[in-house]
């Protein structure tokens, strides 16, 4: 009976261990191409289930999810996809738009016909999905979306964020004239002009979504309370949650809480606003 434990054992650590040492957003074996909007999109997809697809924040990639990849490919389909000019994919010649990045999506999810799928998207990947969640595509079942602003002024950020947004498109802008080449300073100014002057989300908008959304954000984030709870209040059908002494970077700071809150959504009947009173 020991040897058994202690083999059963021996398996589980090296099975963690490859887990761990798996190079996410790099990996040969999972990685794929697939062409959209004449662009190439890079995707992986792990595990088994009901599909989820993960859409990354501004700076980051595939490798950004790795927590979330690790936890929700046990009992889901999870598919991540970098966004255009993010990652392996391609950024095309059209300029970096949000509405570009969920058609990208939207058009990536018919090409893989997949016809049920619950989004999860962070920063800005959180106003992508929102923004799918508007196009009323008939197979999106839930969304959630964290850290999201749908607008890009002092209603939604804190004023030191504007300015940095700011100060890094602007570097940007100088070493494009320097043809300085230690970066990929076209992507670097594009995807800060995004934030700069986007995006434009009227109330009426995000009011045509018909799929239950979980809105989160922290109380120590970078976007407004205030600007997520009106995000909260113009949807239909809408879960609330603001964690406590997070920050903008909780999904990877703090991955347990994330997962745990947002598996519960997911995997939940919708609780709609007549619960309140049961």
């Amino acid at each position: 009976m020991k040897h058994f434990i202690l083999l059963f054992s021996l398996v589980f650590l090296i099975q963690i261990h490859a887990q761990s040492e798996i190079n996410y957003g790099e990996n040969s074996e999972k990685g794929k191409f697939l062409k959209v909007n004449n662009i190439n999109l890079y995707y992986e997809i792990y595990g088994e289930g009901e599909p989820i697809l993960l859409i990354h924040g501004n700076k980051t990639g595939i490798k950004g999810w790795k927590p979330q990849i690790e936890y929700f490919s046990k009992n889901h389909l999870v598919i991540a996809v970098d966004c255009r000019g993010r990652g392996k994919s391609e950024l095309g010649n059209d300029s970096l738009s949000y509405d570009l990045i969920a058609d990208d999506l939207l058009k990536f999810l018919e090409i893989l016909k997949i016809d049920s799928i619950s989004i999860i998207g962070k920063s800005d990947g959180g106003i992508v999905a929102l923004l799918m969640g508007i196009s009323g595509s008939k197979y999106i079942k839930k969304i959630v979306s964290f850290g999201a602003n749908v607008a890009c002024d002092s209603t939604a950020f804190f004023p030191e964020t504007i300015n940095e947004i700011k100060t890094e498109r602007k570097i940007a802008d100088e070493m494009i004239l320097k043809k300085d080449l230690s970066k990929n300073w076209k992507i670097e100014q594009q995807r800060n002009r995004m934030m700069e002057f986007q995006p434009h989300i009227s109330q009426s908008e995000l009011a045509k979504i018909n799929v239950p959304v979980l809105v989160m954000s922290c109380d120590r984030d970078v976007i407004k309370e205030e600007h997520t709870l009106s995000i909260y209040n113009a949807l239909k059908l809408a879960n609330l949650c603001i964690l406590p002494g997070e920050v903008h970077r909780m999904p990877s700071l703090n991955p347990l809480l994330f997962n745990v809150t947002v598996e519960s959504f997911i995997i939940n009947p919708f609780k709609n606003n007549s619960y309140r009173f049961k």
